[in-house]
């Protein structure tokens, strides 16, 4: 299993096994630099959806602890995706006002859920239609409510005036829950709520057009959402999709040094996969070994997960591979990105140094684009590597967005079909 998103390769450069402490600093190091800038914010006029009540509620102005903000209420009221549920104040400057939000969402079984993250909006008089919305997905941090990034940082801004808005995904966040990672569903829906929510927050001034972006395990939440953008937020216009160094073609590895990491954060999809198909039981692939410490899936983050099973050879991880065994395999192969052509642009981008997500990887998912039609640009930006890509692509990056906003064209880089 080769979800491939955000962690350190198998050996080091010149073949060299990596030690496990060196291989969970290098992934701390990774997860710092990759793409979590400080708030950079923006505001809108909210539009009318059906709401599931004649009179919903307006959302709490909540101003507990922000360990007490993440206690979902109980019972959960239903609402309609992207209603907010409650607001805490995070920062306010000259410029942007930010605030930790929680909003209703959809898991992969459409089951209403309570959704944790932030949104950032500029001081300034919003422009005619309101300001777009930036949704931003962001990389693994664990499966567990600590590891939500709202809990300590807010949404990163792309050289855009825009509304910015950061999902923690659902099942991180809220307490007692667990994460469906690398569920395309649940992670698009997030992403897609989050602008919703936005909408909802009056003092925003969000408007209907937005752009996604996502890094790693973002990068699949992003390509996700372009695929199901249009169809599940048929109210909202997505103008494009950046996807960096994505989580994609799950199911292969590429060469000798592309099997431990996969195999470590495929272990972290099977055990996420529970949480939206419950008919899957983690223990039933696993080896004993990985099963006496699988307690710190739900405990722990990225860095303890890593300290619990890194020590364990592949070859050990499992009894049963999920990749080859029901009903792991069709799920996994149902969470891969790429299959399905939407009408919102991609720009794909990824570095000639990443070690975690091989530019192997990247040409198979560009193959896969292809066959569908997808219209799809490729920047590969040289020398970068997975955790400072999102960095070294900026320019080229805001440009794009520009482009998409201004209502240009956006190129291909597959060849033409007639």
């Amino acid at each position: 299993m080769a979800p491939a998103a955000l962690h350190p390769p198998s050996r080091a450069r010149h073949g060299h096994p990596l030690r496990p402490g060196a291989l969970a600093l290098a992934i701390a190091l990774l997860l710092v630099g990759a793409g979590c800038s400080s708030a950079s914010a923006r505001r809108t006029a909210a539009v009318h959806r059906p709401p599931v009540s004649s009179r919903p509620a307006p959302p709490e102005q909540f101003t507990g602890s922000v360990a007490d903000f993440y206690r979902v209420p109980s019972p959960l009221r239903p609402d309609r995706p992207g209603q907010l549920i409650r607001v805490q104040a995070m920062s306010t400057t000259a410029t942007a006002v930010t605030v930790r939000v929680m909003y209703h969402s959809r898991d992969a079984r459409h089951r209403d859920r309570a959704v944790t993250g932030v949104i950032s909006y500029p001081t300034a008089p919003a422009p005619h239609g309101g300001w777009p919305v930036v949704s931003w997905a962001h990389g693994t941090s664990g499966l567990a409510a600590p590891c939500a990034p709202s809990r300590y940082q807010g949404a990163p801004g792309f050289g855009v005036m825009a509304v910015d808005v950061a999902t923690d995904y659902i099942g991180l966040g809220p307490l007692g829950e667990r994460h469906p990672y690398l569920s395309g569903p649940s992670e698009a829906h997030s992403v897609i709520d989050a602008v919703r929510a936005a909408r909802d927050l009056r003092a925003a001034h969000a408007g209907r057009r937005w752009l996604a972006l996502g890094h790693s395990q973002g990068g699949h939440s992003a390509l996700f959402t372009n695929q199901l953008a249009s169809s599940y937020a048929p109210e909202l216009h997505l103008l494009g999709t950046v996807a960096f160094a994505p989580a994609s073609v799950l199911a292969r590895t590429f060469g000798p040094d592309d099997q431990e990491i996969p195999a470590l954060v495929g272990l972290m999809a099977l055990y996420g996969m529970q949480a939206d198909h419950p008919q899957v039981h983690p223990r039933d692939y696993v080896s004993p070994q990985v099963a006496a410490h699988d307690s710190v899936i739900d405990t722990g983050c990225l860095n303890d997960i890593i300290a619990a099973f890194v020590a364990i050879p592949p070859a050990q991880l499992y009894t049963h591979s999920p990749a080859t065994t029901e009903p792991a395999r069709s799920i996994l192969l149902a969470n891969d990105p790429g299959h399905v052509r939407s009408r919102s642009p991609l720009l794909i981008v990824n570095g000639t140094a990443d070690v975690f997500v091989v530019p192997a990887r990247v040409d198979a998912l560009m193959e896969q684009l292809c066959s569908v039609h997808q219209v799809a640009q490729r920047l590969v930006v040289p020398g970068a590597t997975h955790d400072n890509v999102v960095r070294l692509a900026g320019l080229q990056v805001t440009a794009w967005l520009q482009d998409r906003l201004a209502g240009k064209r956006p190129a291909s880089s597959c060849p033409a079909t007639h």
